[in-house]
Protein backbone atom coordinates (compact mmCIF):
# COMPACT_ATOMS: atom_id res chain seq x y z
CA UNK A 1 0.00 0.00 0.00
CA UNK A 2 1.78 3.13 -1.30
CA UNK A 3 1.21 6.23 0.47
CA UNK A 4 2.74 9.76 -0.94
CA UNK A 5 3.36 12.93 0.98
CA UNK A 6 1.74 16.15 -0.34
CA UNK A 7 2.70 19.94 0.07
CA UNK A 8 -0.18 21.70 2.15
CA UNK A 9 0.09 24.44 -0.47
CA UNK A 10 -0.40 21.60 -3.47
CA UNK A 11 -3.73 20.66 -2.03
CA UNK A 12 -6.70 22.04 -4.15
CA UNK A 13 -10.06 23.66 -2.29
CA UNK A 14 -11.65 19.92 -3.13
CA UNK A 15 -8.77 18.19 -1.85
CA UNK A 16 -8.52 19.86 1.35
CA UNK A 17 -12.23 19.44 1.88
CA UNK A 18 -12.00 15.87 1.42
CA UNK A 19 -9.35 15.97 4.34
CA UNK A 20 -11.19 18.38 6.60
CA UNK A 21 -14.26 16.21 6.21
CA UNK A 22 -12.16 12.57 6.29
CA UNK A 23 -14.65 10.07 7.67
CA UNK A 24 -17.53 12.30 8.95
CA UNK A 25 -20.75 9.88 10.33
CA UNK A 26 -23.47 10.78 7.32
CA UNK A 27 -26.71 9.29 9.48
CA UNK A 28 -28.69 10.76 7.20
CA UNK A 29 -29.23 7.22 5.41
CA UNK A 30 -29.81 5.55 7.96
CA UNK A 31 -32.37 8.40 10.18
CA UNK A 32 -35.48 7.13 9.08
CA UNK A 33 -35.29 3.39 9.80
CA UNK A 34 -34.01 4.51 13.59
CA UNK A 35 -36.56 7.04 14.30
CA UNK A 36 -39.17 4.16 13.43
CA UNK A 37 -37.66 1.82 16.12
CA UNK A 38 -37.27 4.87 18.85
CA UNK A 39 -40.26 5.90 18.17
CA UNK A 40 -41.49 1.73 18.24
CA UNK A 41 -39.76 1.58 22.26
CA UNK A 42 -41.45 4.67 23.05
CA UNK A 43 -44.84 3.04 22.33
CA UNK A 44 -44.51 -0.60 22.91
CA UNK A 45 -40.74 -0.39 25.47
CA UNK A 46 -39.55 -3.69 26.19
CA UNK A 47 -41.74 -5.97 23.36
CA UNK A 48 -39.81 -3.98 20.65
CA UNK A 49 -36.41 -5.19 22.51
CA UNK A 50 -37.82 -8.79 22.76
CA UNK A 51 -38.41 -8.96 19.49
CA UNK A 52 -35.48 -7.69 18.24
CA UNK A 53 -33.10 -9.95 20.25
CA UNK A 54 -34.94 -13.16 19.40
CA UNK A 55 -32.04 -13.75 17.00
CA UNK A 56 -29.83 -14.24 19.67
CA UNK A 57 -32.09 -16.15 21.96
CA UNK A 58 -35.14 -17.58 20.45
CA UNK A 59 -36.90 -18.36 24.21
CA UNK A 60 -35.84 -14.98 25.30
CA UNK A 61 -37.63 -12.96 28.34
CA UNK A 62 -37.09 -9.79 29.97
CA UNK A 63 -35.23 -11.05 32.98
CA UNK A 64 -32.09 -11.85 30.20
CA UNK A 65 -31.95 -7.99 29.32
CA UNK A 66 -30.24 -7.34 32.58
CA UNK A 67 -27.06 -8.79 33.81
CA UNK A 68 -27.11 -10.72 36.99
CA UNK A 69 -24.78 -10.74 40.25
CA UNK A 70 -24.40 -14.15 38.75
CA UNK A 71 -23.27 -12.97 35.27
CA UNK A 72 -21.03 -10.62 36.71
CA UNK A 73 -18.77 -13.18 38.85
CA UNK A 74 -18.43 -15.60 35.97
CA UNK A 75 -17.11 -12.83 34.11
CA UNK A 76 -14.16 -11.98 36.35
CA UNK A 77 -13.67 -16.03 36.00
CA UNK A 78 -13.37 -15.70 32.32
CA UNK A 79 -11.32 -12.44 32.03
CA UNK A 80 -8.23 -13.52 34.58
CA UNK A 81 -6.51 -11.96 37.22
CA UNK A 82 -4.01 -9.92 35.26
CA UNK A 83 -6.74 -7.96 33.32
CA UNK A 84 -8.85 -7.36 36.05
CA UNK A 85 -5.72 -5.72 37.55
CA UNK A 86 -4.99 -3.40 34.39
CA UNK A 87 -8.96 -2.40 34.52
CA UNK A 88 -8.24 -1.52 38.51
CA UNK A 89 -4.76 0.58 37.79
CA UNK A 90 -6.69 2.36 34.63
CA UNK A 91 -9.71 2.71 37.16
CA UNK A 92 -7.54 4.23 39.77
CA UNK A 93 -5.97 6.64 37.48
CA UNK A 94 -9.16 7.78 35.11
CA UNK A 95 -10.65 8.74 38.68
CA UNK A 96 -7.62 10.83 40.02
CA UNK A 97 -7.83 12.79 36.79
CA UNK A 98 -11.25 13.71 36.97
CA UNK A 99 -11.78 14.21 40.79
CA UNK A 100 -9.35 17.10 39.41
CA UNK A 101 -11.93 18.47 37.94
CA UNK A 102 -14.35 19.04 40.58
CA UNK A 103 -15.10 22.81 41.10
CA UNK A 104 -16.82 24.46 44.29
CA UNK A 105 -20.37 23.70 45.34
CA UNK A 106 -21.65 27.19 45.46
CA UNK A 107 -20.15 30.82 45.13
CA UNK A 108 -21.95 34.11 45.67
CA UNK A 109 -20.58 37.75 44.64
CA UNK A 110 -22.65 40.74 46.11
CA UNK A 111 -23.85 42.59 42.58
CA UNK A 112 -24.36 45.99 44.55
CA UNK A 113 -25.70 46.47 48.33
CA UNK A 114 -28.58 44.20 48.90
CA UNK A 115 -28.19 41.98 45.92
CA UNK A 116 -26.60 38.49 46.46
CA UNK A 117 -25.90 36.26 43.34
CA UNK A 118 -24.39 33.04 43.02
CA UNK A 119 -24.07 29.31 41.91
CA UNK A 120 -24.32 25.95 43.27
CA UNK A 121 -23.31 22.66 41.52
CA UNK A 122 -25.66 20.13 41.68
CA UNK A 123 -25.11 16.60 39.95
CA UNK A 124 -27.83 14.58 37.76
CA UNK A 125 -30.00 11.88 39.28
CA UNK A 126 -29.53 9.43 36.59
CA UNK A 127 -27.27 8.75 33.62
CA UNK A 128 -26.67 6.09 31.06
CA UNK A 129 -23.60 5.10 29.51
CA UNK A 130 -23.80 3.23 25.66
CA UNK A 131 -21.19 0.59 26.00
CA UNK A 132 -19.77 -0.18 21.99
CA UNK A 133 -19.75 -4.56 21.67
CA UNK A 134 -20.55 -6.59 19.09
CA UNK A 135 -18.00 -7.82 17.61
CA UNK A 136 -15.04 -6.41 19.34
CA UNK A 137 -15.27 -5.51 23.36
CA UNK A 138 -14.66 -2.02 24.67
CA UNK A 139 -14.34 -2.29 28.78
CA UNK A 140 -12.25 0.93 28.33
CA UNK A 141 -15.24 3.08 27.11
CA UNK A 142 -17.13 2.07 30.47
CA UNK A 143 -14.13 3.11 32.85
CA UNK A 144 -14.84 6.33 30.52
CA UNK A 145 -17.99 6.66 30.85
CA UNK A 146 -19.23 5.59 34.60
CA UNK A 147 -16.24 7.01 36.62
CA UNK A 148 -16.72 10.41 35.68
CA UNK A 149 -20.21 10.28 36.86
CA UNK A 150 -19.62 8.92 39.75
CA UNK A 151 -17.06 11.42 40.50
CA UNK A 152 -19.68 13.88 40.03
CA UNK A 153 -21.96 12.74 41.87
CA UNK A 154 -24.29 11.01 40.11
CA UNK A 155 -26.55 8.78 42.42
CA UNK A 156 -27.14 6.16 39.32
CA UNK A 157 -25.45 4.78 36.60
CA UNK A 158 -26.69 2.48 34.04
CA UNK A 159 -24.91 0.81 31.32
CA UNK A 160 -25.76 -0.77 27.75
CA UNK A 161 -23.78 -3.08 25.21
CA UNK A 162 -24.66 -5.12 22.60
CA UNK A 163 -25.33 -8.55 23.66
CA UNK A 164 -23.73 -12.03 22.00
CA UNK A 165 -25.37 -14.67 21.08
CA UNK A 166 -27.34 -16.71 24.26
CA UNK A 167 -28.17 -13.01 25.29
CA UNK A 168 -24.60 -13.42 26.93
CA UNK A 169 -22.76 -9.98 27.85
CA UNK A 170 -18.93 -9.41 26.59
CA UNK A 171 -16.99 -10.53 30.11
CA UNK A 172 -14.67 -7.96 29.85
CA UNK A 173 -17.21 -5.16 29.38
CA UNK A 174 -18.85 -6.87 32.69
CA UNK A 175 -15.87 -6.74 34.51
CA UNK A 176 -15.18 -2.92 33.90
CA UNK A 177 -18.55 -1.92 34.60
CA UNK A 178 -18.50 -4.08 37.56
CA UNK A 179 -15.00 -1.89 38.83
CA UNK A 180 -16.50 1.21 37.75
CA UNK A 181 -19.21 1.04 39.98
CA UNK A 182 -21.82 0.75 37.62
CA UNK A 183 -25.24 0.15 39.30
CA UNK A 184 -27.23 -1.34 36.43
CA UNK A 185 -26.03 -3.49 33.16
CA UNK A 186 -28.60 -4.08 30.52
CA UNK A 187 -27.33 -6.21 27.35
CA UNK A 188 -29.08 -4.13 25.08
CA UNK A 189 -27.18 -2.43 22.44
CA UNK A 190 -27.81 0.00 19.18
CA UNK A 191 -30.58 2.38 19.20
CA UNK A 192 -32.64 0.18 21.22
CA UNK A 193 -30.35 0.73 24.13
CA UNK A 194 -30.36 4.36 23.42
CA UNK A 195 -34.53 4.38 23.23
CA UNK A 196 -35.04 2.24 25.68
CA UNK A 197 -32.50 4.96 28.02
CA UNK A 198 -34.14 7.61 26.75
CA UNK A 199 -37.75 6.96 27.02
CA UNK A 200 -37.77 3.88 30.08
CA UNK A 201 -39.25 0.76 29.54
CA UNK A 202 -40.42 -1.46 32.22
CA UNK A 203 -37.57 -2.91 33.02
CA UNK A 204 -34.52 -0.02 31.79
CA UNK A 205 -35.21 3.63 34.30
CA UNK A 206 -35.54 6.59 32.30
CA UNK A 207 -32.18 8.76 32.48
CA UNK A 208 -31.18 12.10 32.17
CA UNK A 209 -28.33 11.93 30.09
CA UNK A 210 -27.07 9.16 27.53
CA UNK A 211 -22.97 9.32 26.92
CA UNK A 212 -20.63 7.36 25.13
CA UNK A 213 -19.31 6.49 21.27
CA UNK A 214 -20.97 4.26 18.90
CA UNK A 215 -21.90 3.68 15.62
CA UNK A 216 -23.89 5.88 12.79
CA UNK A 217 -26.89 3.85 14.28
CA UNK A 218 -26.38 4.71 17.86
CA UNK A 219 -25.64 8.67 16.99
CA UNK A 220 -28.77 8.90 14.72
CA UNK A 221 -30.42 7.48 17.79
CA UNK A 222 -28.91 9.59 20.25
CA UNK A 223 -29.47 12.62 17.56
CA UNK A 224 -33.45 11.54 17.59
CA UNK A 225 -33.87 11.27 21.22
CA UNK A 226 -31.50 14.89 22.35
CA UNK A 227 -33.91 17.14 24.02
CA UNK A 228 -35.90 14.08 25.92
CA UNK A 229 -32.56 13.63 27.21
CA UNK A 230 -29.05 15.21 26.79
CA UNK A 231 -26.00 13.65 25.27
CA UNK A 232 -22.54 14.33 24.81
CA UNK A 233 -21.09 15.58 21.84
CA UNK A 234 -21.70 13.36 18.49
CA UNK A 235 -19.26 10.89 17.65
CA UNK A 236 -17.94 9.48 14.47
CA UNK A 237 -14.76 7.19 13.59
CA UNK A 238 -11.65 7.29 15.73
CA UNK A 239 -9.07 9.96 14.15
CA UNK A 240 -5.48 11.25 15.18
CA UNK A 241 -3.52 14.14 13.53
CA UNK A 242 0.18 13.95 14.42
CA UNK A 243 2.08 17.40 14.48
CA UNK A 244 6.06 17.30 13.99
CA UNK A 245 9.08 18.91 13.22
CA UNK A 246 12.08 17.41 11.89
CA UNK A 247 12.97 16.51 15.73
CA UNK A 248 10.38 13.16 15.29
CA UNK A 249 11.37 10.26 15.34
CA UNK A 250 9.81 8.45 11.95
CA UNK A 251 9.34 4.60 13.35
CA UNK A 252 7.57 5.90 16.24
CA UNK A 253 5.57 8.01 14.12
CA UNK A 254 4.74 5.65 11.50
CA UNK A 255 3.84 3.14 14.34
CA UNK A 256 1.50 5.72 16.07
CA UNK A 257 -0.23 6.65 12.39
CA UNK A 258 -1.14 3.06 11.86
CA UNK A 259 -2.14 2.49 15.55
CA UNK A 260 -4.90 4.89 14.77
CA UNK A 261 -6.27 3.07 11.71
CA UNK A 262 -6.75 0.10 13.01
CA UNK A 263 -9.68 0.83 14.68
CA UNK A 264 -11.84 0.38 12.07
CA UNK A 265 -12.41 1.26 7.86
CA UNK A 266 -13.00 4.77 7.83
CA UNK A 267 -10.50 5.70 10.90
CA UNK A 268 -7.98 8.67 10.13
CA UNK A 269 -5.01 8.94 10.18
CA UNK A 270 -2.78 12.64 8.78
CA UNK A 271 0.71 13.53 9.32
CA UNK A 272 1.56 17.31 9.42
CA UNK A 273 4.90 18.03 9.69
CA UNK A 274 7.75 20.84 8.76
CA UNK A 275 9.68 18.26 7.18
CA UNK A 276 10.20 17.09 3.59
CA UNK A 277 12.54 14.09 4.55
CA UNK A 278 10.46 12.98 7.47
CA UNK A 279 7.57 12.60 5.79
CA UNK A 280 9.23 10.51 3.02
CA UNK A 281 11.01 8.51 5.38
CA UNK A 282 7.55 7.88 7.33
CA UNK A 283 5.85 6.85 4.10
CA UNK A 284 8.49 4.37 3.62
CA UNK A 285 7.88 2.86 6.85
CA UNK A 286 4.30 2.75 6.40
CA UNK A 287 4.99 0.86 3.07
CA UNK A 288 7.40 -1.39 4.18
CA UNK A 289 5.41 -2.26 7.62
CA UNK A 290 1.92 -2.57 5.67
CA UNK A 291 2.85 -6.90 4.23
CA UNK A 292 2.58 -7.84 8.17
CA UNK A 293 -0.08 -6.04 9.05
CA UNK A 294 -3.47 -7.63 10.34
CA UNK A 295 -6.75 -7.20 9.14
CA UNK A 296 -5.69 -5.68 5.67
CA UNK A 297 -8.94 -4.71 4.67
CA UNK A 298 -9.62 -2.45 7.57
CA UNK A 299 -6.00 -0.44 6.87
CA UNK A 300 -6.24 -0.46 3.32
CA UNK A 301 -9.49 1.51 3.45
CA UNK A 302 -8.59 3.52 6.19
CA UNK A 303 -5.12 4.63 4.19
CA UNK A 304 -6.86 5.17 0.86
CA UNK A 305 -9.61 7.11 2.17
CA UNK A 306 -9.34 9.12 4.92
CA UNK A 307 -5.12 8.99 5.91
CA UNK A 308 -2.79 12.11 4.60
CA UNK A 309 1.14 12.71 5.11
CA UNK A 310 1.55 16.54 4.49
CA UNK A 311 4.37 18.75 4.26
CA UNK A 312 4.39 22.29 5.67
CA UNK A 313 6.36 25.34 4.79
CA UNK A 314 6.69 26.37 8.16
CA UNK A 315 5.37 25.43 11.96
CA UNK A 316 2.95 28.43 11.66
CA UNK A 317 1.13 27.02 8.41
CA UNK A 318 1.62 23.31 10.36
CA UNK A 319 -0.13 24.80 13.05
CA UNK A 320 -2.99 27.02 11.48
CA UNK A 321 -3.92 23.52 9.35
CA UNK A 322 -3.91 21.52 12.64
CA UNK A 323 -6.43 23.80 14.42
CA UNK A 324 -8.22 24.28 11.16
CA UNK A 325 -8.62 19.99 11.24
CA UNK A 326 -9.55 20.04 15.04
CA UNK A 327 -8.53 16.73 15.60
CA UNK A 328 -9.99 13.97 18.07
CA UNK A 329 -6.58 12.99 19.17
CA UNK A 330 -3.30 15.36 18.71
CA UNK A 331 0.16 14.16 18.79
CA UNK A 332 2.65 16.96 19.54
CA UNK A 333 6.16 15.55 18.37
CA UNK A 334 7.95 18.86 18.46
CA UNK A 335 11.46 20.27 20.29
CA UNK A 336 9.66 21.94 22.94
CA UNK A 337 5.72 20.63 22.21
CA UNK A 338 4.68 22.86 25.62
CA UNK A 339 5.12 26.15 23.19
CA UNK A 340 3.27 24.14 21.00
CA UNK A 341 1.01 23.28 23.10
CA UNK A 342 0.44 27.19 23.47
CA UNK A 343 -0.51 27.54 19.94
CA UNK A 344 -3.61 25.03 19.85
CA UNK A 345 -6.77 26.40 20.02
CA UNK A 346 -9.00 22.73 18.86
CA UNK A 347 -8.27 19.74 20.16
CA UNK A 348 -10.39 16.45 21.31
CA UNK A 349 -7.25 15.06 23.75
CA UNK A 350 -3.65 16.24 23.32
CA UNK A 351 -0.43 14.02 23.42
CA UNK A 352 2.63 15.89 24.18
CA UNK A 353 6.18 14.39 23.86
CA UNK A 354 7.57 11.03 22.42
CA UNK A 355 6.63 9.08 24.81
CA UNK A 356 2.81 10.22 25.23
CA UNK A 357 1.37 7.83 22.23
CA UNK A 358 -2.32 7.93 21.77
CA UNK A 359 -3.27 4.25 23.39
CA UNK A 360 -1.87 5.64 26.63
CA UNK A 361 -4.77 7.84 26.71
CA UNK A 362 -7.01 5.41 25.50
CA UNK A 363 -7.05 3.68 28.35
CA UNK A 364 -4.70 4.17 31.41
CA UNK A 365 -3.09 8.04 31.99
CA UNK A 366 -6.71 9.44 33.18
CA UNK A 367 -7.73 11.52 30.56
CA UNK A 368 -11.15 10.42 28.87
CA UNK A 369 -11.26 9.01 25.47
CA UNK A 370 -14.52 9.78 24.81
CA UNK A 371 -13.69 12.69 22.39
CA UNK A 372 -15.31 14.52 19.52
CA UNK A 373 -14.44 13.82 15.90
CA UNK A 374 -15.01 15.10 12.68
CA UNK A 375 -13.83 19.02 13.32
CA UNK A 376 -16.70 19.09 16.76
CA UNK A 377 -13.35 19.49 19.16
CA UNK A 378 -13.74 23.06 17.73
CA UNK A 379 -16.95 23.45 20.38
CA UNK A 380 -17.06 20.31 21.98
CA UNK A 381 -14.71 19.40 24.60
CA UNK A 382 -13.74 15.26 25.67
CA UNK A 383 -16.18 13.82 28.59
CA UNK A 384 -15.51 14.98 31.51
CA UNK A 385 -16.99 15.05 35.19
CA UNK A 386 -18.92 18.91 33.72
CA UNK A 387 -20.68 16.79 31.47
CA UNK A 388 -22.49 14.90 34.51
CA UNK A 389 -23.57 18.76 36.55
CA UNK A 390 -25.70 21.60 36.47
CA UNK A 391 -24.81 24.12 37.84
CA UNK A 392 -28.42 26.16 38.85
CA UNK A 393 -27.84 30.22 40.01
CA UNK A 394 -29.61 31.82 42.90
CA UNK A 395 -30.05 35.30 44.18
CA UNK A 396 -31.28 36.47 47.30
CA UNK A 397 -32.42 40.48 47.77
CA UNK A 398 -33.14 42.57 50.55
CA UNK A 399 -35.43 45.47 50.17
CA UNK A 400 -33.08 47.80 49.51
CA UNK A 401 -31.68 46.01 47.14
CA UNK A 402 -34.71 45.83 45.14
CA UNK A 403 -35.62 49.00 45.59
CA UNK A 404 -32.26 49.98 43.95
CA UNK A 405 -33.22 48.06 40.59
CA UNK A 406 -37.08 48.27 41.17
CA UNK A 407 -37.59 51.23 38.18
CA UNK A 408 -35.11 49.54 35.82
CA UNK A 409 -36.92 46.57 35.54
CA UNK A 410 -40.56 47.62 35.68
CA UNK A 411 -39.06 49.97 32.40
CA UNK A 412 -38.12 46.83 30.87
CA UNK A 413 -40.78 44.22 31.84
CA UNK A 414 -43.32 47.27 30.54
CA UNK A 415 -40.75 47.96 27.24
CA UNK A 416 -41.17 44.22 26.37
CA UNK A 417 -44.94 44.24 26.73
CA UNK A 418 -45.62 42.29 30.00
CA UNK A 419 -47.05 44.22 32.15
CA UNK A 420 -47.68 41.77 35.22
CA UNK A 421 -43.68 41.50 35.23
CA UNK A 422 -43.70 44.89 36.06
CA UNK A 423 -46.48 44.78 39.16
CA UNK A 424 -44.57 41.51 40.17
CA UNK A 425 -42.11 44.19 41.53
CA UNK A 426 -44.22 47.46 42.07
CA UNK A 427 -46.59 45.30 44.64
CA UNK A 428 -43.34 44.56 46.77
CA UNK A 429 -43.28 48.86 47.49
CA UNK A 430 -47.21 49.13 47.64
Amino acid sequence: MKITPEKIDDLNPERRKSVMERSMDDISSVSEDVRVIVDDIKSRGNEVILEHYKKHKPDITISDLETTREEIEEAYNIVGPEVVKCLKIAAMNITKFHQAQLEREMWSIEISEGILAGRVTRAMDIVGCYVPGGTAAYPSSVLMAVLPARVAGVSQTVAVTPPKKGMVGNPATLVAADIAGCDRIFKVGGPWGVAGLAYGTETMPRVDKIVGPGNKYVTAAKMLVYGQVDIDSPAGPSEALILADETGDPELIALDFLSQIEHDPDSAAVLVTTSAGLASTVCEIIEREYDSLPRKDIFESSLSKHSYVLIAEDMEQAIDFTNEYAAEHLQILTLDPFITLNKIKHAGSIFMGPYAPVPVGDYASGTNHVLPTGQCARMFSGLSVDDFIKKPTFQYLSKDGLASLKDTVITLAETEGLPIHARAVKARFE
